[in-house]
């Protein structure tokens, strides 16, 4: 009795340790097979991130003017850049760092962004935009300001804006923010004091540092990101970087555009994961068709590499 007890138990730990065994090999096998999928991954991710590359040296080789790019994938975070230190005239892109800093005061206490501005005759600026036409007087809230600045791009809303804060104060939170290169040297559609000579400046490395820490809320705090990636996702001139994308992709963007310059910088949110992109140029052209086109090429290829991912 006490040989078949002993039997039994014999029996029943070689089952039990047979058991325990087969567990921990399945969990390490199964372990081993999750790392050998992320390996594979990481190398096709890799070998298309290189042919992306490889694609947008091709089309910068042959656009006929000069370009600032910056491209970042978000996951990886994975960079492509060239010139990226290189200075532009920012034109309508400074009305980003612009948003941020009017979010970021607003959060000081220095701005109340329910408070109502009466329009003057003296804060309209030709250009793009619909306040120019509208009667002085009219009154908007700071917010809605703010709001027809990015998806509108105007430029008396522009104005009434950098009134309210100062180009000192700016400045000084630009620099806060970790801009290098960008500052305001004049109202940003002051043409009168661009023909002489004085200028606003940005480059695209600053840019796709302001989208980043935009993207990952920690401009100044989580509130002042989340309302820029609002305002931004609004933007309504479509030309540049959405040009060639699916029209159900989320894109939080601003184009630039002046005499001899044409920019846009945002954020692409794909199904496959999320983009930066920022491409500033400077040409001789014409019109800016040329460049838009290029912005807009440059977009498609790096859409095109989350695609096949």
């Amino acid at each position: 009795m006490k040989m078949k007890t002993k039997k039994i138990i014999l029996f029943i730990t070689i089952v039990l340790f047979l058991g325990i065994g087969g567990y921990f090999g399945q969990q390490y096998y199964a372990k081993f097979q999750k790392a050998e999928q992320e390996r594979i991954l990481y190398e096709t991710r890799k070998a298309a991130w290189q042919e992306l590359q490889q694609r947008l040296k091709v089309e910068i080789s042959q656009f006929k003017g000069e370009a600032g790019i910056v491209i970042k994938d978000l996951e990886t975070g994975w960079e492509f850049s060239y010139e990226k230190t290189k200075l532009f005239p920012s034109a309508s892109l400074a009305k980003i760092p612009l948003m941020a800093t009017c979010f970021w005061a607003a959060g000081q206490g220095r701005i109340k962004l329910d408070r109502n501005i009466a329009l003057k005759s003296s804060d309209k600026l030709t250009g793009s935009g619909v306040l120019k036409d509208m009667p002085a007087d009219t009154t908007f809230s700071v917010e809605r300001l703010i709001g027809l600045m990015i998806y509108d791009s105007d430029n008396t809303a522009t104005n009434v804006v950098t009134n309210l804060l100062g180009i000192d104060y700016l400045n000084k939170v630009f620099r806060a923010f970790g801009l290098k290169n960008t500052d305001l040297s004049r109202k940003i559609a002051d043409y009168h004091s661009r023909d002489k000579g004085i200028e606003n400046y940005t480059t695209a490395e600053d840019m796709a540092l302001l989208l980043d820490n935009i993207y990952r809320r920690i401009l100044g705090n989580k509130s002042v990101s989340d309302q820029c990636i609002s305002m931004l996702k609004l933007t309504r001139l479509n030309d540049r970087i959405p040009k060639y994308l699916p029209v159900d992709i989320t894109i939080a963007h601003k184009t630039g555009l002046e005499k001899e310059v044409c920019h846009d910088a945002g954020i692409v949110f794909t199904r496959k994961g999320d983009f930066i992109i920022v491409v500033l140029t400077k040409h001789a052209n014409s019109n800016s068709a040329p460049s838009k086109e290029f912005i807009a090429r440059i977009s498609l290829y790096t859409y095109k590499y989350f695609e096949q991912l």
